[in-house]
Formats: C-alpha cells, sequence, structure tokens
C-alpha cells in the first residue's frame, strides 16, 4: 500500500477543497493518507512570500475563485467572517488528538472538523466559545477511542507542530495544500488530476517530473 502524506494549514481554502475532493481522486487505488498539520505562515516566512490574502487584488480573486471551485466541485465552502486569521489555536487543536504513534497526523475525522470549522457556516474561526465548543467535541472523540489528550498549549503540542513545520520545509514544500508520495511533491487543489495519473503510472512522469527541475534559470530579479 502507497503513503501519501497530505500537509495542510485550515486557513487555506484550497486544503479545505482538496480534502474534500481528494478521496474521489483516490479511488480505485490502495493508499494510505496521512494528514500533517502545519504553521503555512512558517512556509511563506521560509520562502520570503506573501499568502494570498495577504495581497489586496489577489486576495479579492482568491475568494472569488475559491468559491467557484466549490460550486463547480459540489463542495461547502462558507468564507469565514474573518480571513485571514490566526491558525493556531487550530492547528494546535488538532495535534492535541494526535497519538503516540503517529506524533504528527490528525486523523481524517480530526482534520475534517478543523476544516468544517473555519469553512462551514461563514461563522468566526477564532472565537473562544467556538473554539471551545471544538475542543469539548474533540476531547470526546479521543475519550470515545480511548486514547490520551494533549493539552494544546503544552509544549508536547507546540513542538509537534515545529516538527511538521520542520519537516515541511526539509521536503521543500512552500505551500499547502501539498501532497507527498514517492518523495514527489503535488501542490495544490489542480494537482489532483496530476496524482491521480502519476498513481495509474502514466509514463509522462518517468521522464518530464526529472526534466522540469533541470531548466536553467535566464535572469534574477536583485534582491
Amino acid at each position: 500500500m502507497r503513503e501519501i502524506v497530505f500537509h495542510y494549514d485550515p486557513i487555506s481554502p484550497y486544503a479545505h477543497l482538496a480534502f474534500e475532493r481528494l478521496p474521489q481522486a483516490l479511488m480505485g487505488h490502495s493508499v494510505a493518507v496521512r494528514c500533517k498539520p502545519v504553521l503555512f505562515a512558517a512556509l511563506l516566512k521560509a520562502h520570503g512570500q506573501l499568502g494570498p490574502a495577504e495581497i489586496p487584488a489577489k486576495r479579492d480573486w482568491t475568494y472569488r475563485q475559491v468559491a467557484w471551485l466549490a460550486h463547480q466541485h459540489g463542495v461547502v465552502l462558507d468564507l469565514p467572517a474573518a480571513h485571514p486569521f490566526n491558525p493556531l489555536p487550530l492547528l494546535r487543536l488538532g495535534l492535541a488528538c494526535a497519538t503516540d504513534d503517529a506524533p504528527g497526523d490528525t486523523n481524517r475525522f480530526v482534520t475534517e472538523q478543523l476544516f468544517h470549522h473555519v469553512w462551514h457556516g461563514g461563522l468566526d474561526a477564532t472565537d473562544p466559545a467556538r473554539l471551545a465548543d471544538l475542543q469539548a467535541r474533540l476531547q470526546d472523540h479521543m475519550a470515545q477511542r480511548g486514547k490520551p489528550w494533549s493539552p494544546p498549549e503544552g509544549e508536547v503540542v507546540k513542538q509537534r507542530l515545529r516538527a511538521n513545520s520542520d519537516e515541511a520545509l526539509a521536503l521543500g514544500l512552500f505551500g499547502v495544500p501539498a501532497m507527498v508520495v514517492d518523495g514527489r511533491v503535488f501542490w495544490g487543489l489542480d494537482a489532483l488530476p496530476m496524482l491521480r495519473a502519476y498513481l495509474d503510472g502514466d509514463a509522462w512522469f518517468e521522464t518530464q517530473w526529472a526534466a522540469a527541475a533541470d531548466r536553467p534559470v535566464g535572469v534574477r530579479r536583485p534582491s
């Protein structure tokens, strides 16, 4: 069975869309999907980039496009009351549910709860009462599984998030969602058909994948 690691931050509408569409993209394949939350802002900072929502014109386009993509794919996506927002409480709540055998992962239920908290209902993702309700649901989920719960503000959870983000940077990730399989990185919702083709054994990957990285740089802008 092949393993796909789905790197995400619930702040990203594209990550939400990709998470919802991933089962269909993988249909018919025997794969195990591991969900790993990372701090998107840490990836942006490491690469000297701004997020789409930090560039005014791109921010407007992003919200229009994700609304259209949700409509096109039949996925519920309600823009939260304010965006961008600080996703750290959500990331830490997710990793509070991680288990010792996979300390950097969130299972599908937990991952879904994080995305739905942000992208269903058009509410404030950082509202303390809503976060408290989400935490209660996740704690109940862990109790039903007979698994321990780690305090979200504890050093163990913070270290899990740092380790995930460091691992993502070591893999060369620059954004979310990013799906990694066999050492290959597939970035974004629109990469799902490409990921599917790779799993199907498309011969294109035998020659063109490596060739893309061999292209010489013609000019660099001064820093």
